[in-house]
């Protein structure tokens, strides 16, 4: 500290259910808003405060990057960390530090969604082609080539397809609550819709809070945008409601997305009461909610539904085809009310016009088939089956599962061990990748220093015999 000052020891609770992270970075903030820490002053360097606290160095640097967006603290290239100011403002400019464990895992996402690698996709997001129905999908794409000439003049509907979105309204107002057609705005997917959202609502240095585990992609795309994602902890019993309500009285954050039901990676669904508790902790804190429902026709009927029980006046509803259907037809959807979707249409159109309308075109003609509900029954009962084959094999391997899914496409399951520098998630999903197995480590899906060693496994593929031989010689 300035003047020459030791820095104070930080009272950390290793047992409690905040993150190290998140304790850092609320101790932190309230020593510089109550002036406890003055601009200026020069924070410890990342191994001295890893030091003095009994924390990795992973850690600290986490908790300074969130500092530093939330414009608590700026680098200082040479020179290290100083308190910047004493009220979050804008976020000062980008960190000099280390590149964090993010930066690191980030690399494995280009295999992770390229369906052509030659690698077992054991840690991927899609289905063999034949379950999804193959013949329903190509017949679905031949009937949408067959588009009018007319059509081919201009770029689409600015919102997407109509007769997609009315099919949509028609489905959701029958099986969950009542949307009208211009209350839907069609997207490239349901990350192409996650980043409208934060072009939408949020500006740079805004918290965003994530689930913790939560969609890999979703922690890049925060960080793009210059918000700070803050993870809320996600277990089989659900969200951690306490650290939420703690997280969103201090930070205040924007939004927050959620996977109500089937969640990535851990496959759970939120109860009713949980919902209800997570929409009033939104009405109490002023923040929208990001309902990512993109499992929700592979999950047995009457799961809670955020959108349903908001009616959407703070929930934003985003949905996809691609786990249904096919993940190249590249059709999402974002629902929300009559207020926003203007805006989310002029971002739309700003940031790249149309969608696909022979890609809306070949969903609307799929799904619209009588065949359709019962592809997806059947999908799901194929699901069920290799859920419970993995979770055996698994088991049998050595491994243990996070959570007992509730349906849906993967499992999580790893070893209790504490992660070291030379043997963890990522240096044994790095050997499997050389003898052809791609795995997707718990590192792509944590913002938190691991407790132990797993990956999410896809359930079509983790009872391969190549995969579990190369995990038994892991264990």
């Amino acid at each position: 500290m300035a003047g020459g000052a030791a820095w104070p020891l930080l009272v950390i609770d290793r047992k409690g259910r905040g993150s190290l992270v998140d304790q850092i970075v609320g101790t932190v903030s309230t020593m510089v808003n109550e002036r406890q820490l003055g601009a200026g002053t020069k924070m410890p360097s990342v191994r001295q405060f890893a030091k003095c606290n009994g924390v990795s160095t992973y850690t600290v640097v986490e908790a300074y990057e969130r500092l530093t967006q939330l414009g608590l603290l700026c680098s200082r290239r040479g020179a290290g960390f100083f308190v910047a100011r004493s009220l979050p403002q804008a976020p000062c400019a980008p960190s000099a530090s280390p590149p964090s464990l993010q930066s690191e895992i980030d690399a494995l996402a280009p295999d992770l969604y390229n369906g052509q690698a030659e690698a077992l996709p054991v840690g991927a997001g899609w289905l063999p082609p034949a379950w999804y129905g193959e013949n329903t999908i190509l017949d679905a794409v031949r009937h949408a080539m067959k588009i009018p000439s007319s059509r081919l003049r201009g770029y689409g509907h600015p919102l997407g397809f109509p007769a997609l979105r009315q099919h949509l309204a028609s489905a959701l107002s029958g099986e969950l609550f009542a949307v009208e057609p211009d209350q839907i705005l069609l997207t490239n997917g349901a990350t192409h819709a996650f980043d409208l959202v934060l072009r939408t609502l949020t500006r740079p240095g805004d918290v965003v809070l994530v689930e913790d585990p939560g969609y890999s992609n979703l922690l890049s795309l925060v960080r793009h945008h210059g918000c700070v994602p803050v993870g809320i902890a996600r277990t089989e019993a659900g969200l951690d409601m306490e650290e939420l309500a703690r997280q969103a009285a201090l930070l205040h954050p924007k939004l927050m997305f959620v996977n109500t039901v089937l969640q990535n990676p851990l496959g759970t669904s939120l109860s009713q009461a949980q919902a209800h508790r997570l929409l009033a902790l939104a009405e109490q804190f002023d923040f929208w909610l990001v309902e990512d429902d993109i499992y929700r026709e592979l999950a047995a009927p009457g799961e809670a539904s955020l959108a349903a029980m908001d009616g959407l006046r703070r929930v934003i509803r985003v949905g996809s085809f691609s786990k249904t259907l096919s993940p190249v037809l590249r059709v999402g959807s974002l629902c929300a009310s009559h207020s926003l979707v203007p805006e989310l249409l002029r971002v739309k159109m700003v940031a790249g016009l149309t969608t696909s309308e022979i890609n809306e075109r070949a969903v609307f003609h799929a799904t619209g088939m009588r065949g359709y509900r019962r592809m997806v029954e059947r999908l799901s009962s194929q699901l069920d089956d290799a859920r419970e084959r993995s979770l055996e094999a698994l088991l049998d391997a050595g491994l243990r599962p996070l959570a007992r899914p509730r349906g849906g496409m993967f499992v999580s399951a790893g070893w209790a061990e504490a992660p070291s520098a030379t043997r963890n998630g990522r240096s044994i999903a790095d050997a499997a990748l050389r003898i052809g197995i791609l795995l997707a480590p718990g590192e792509f899906f944590t913002q938190r220093e691991p407790q132990g060693i797993w990956f999410r496994f896809n359930a079509a593929y983790a009872a391969d015999p190549q995969l579990l031989d190369f995990l038994r010689a892991q264990h």
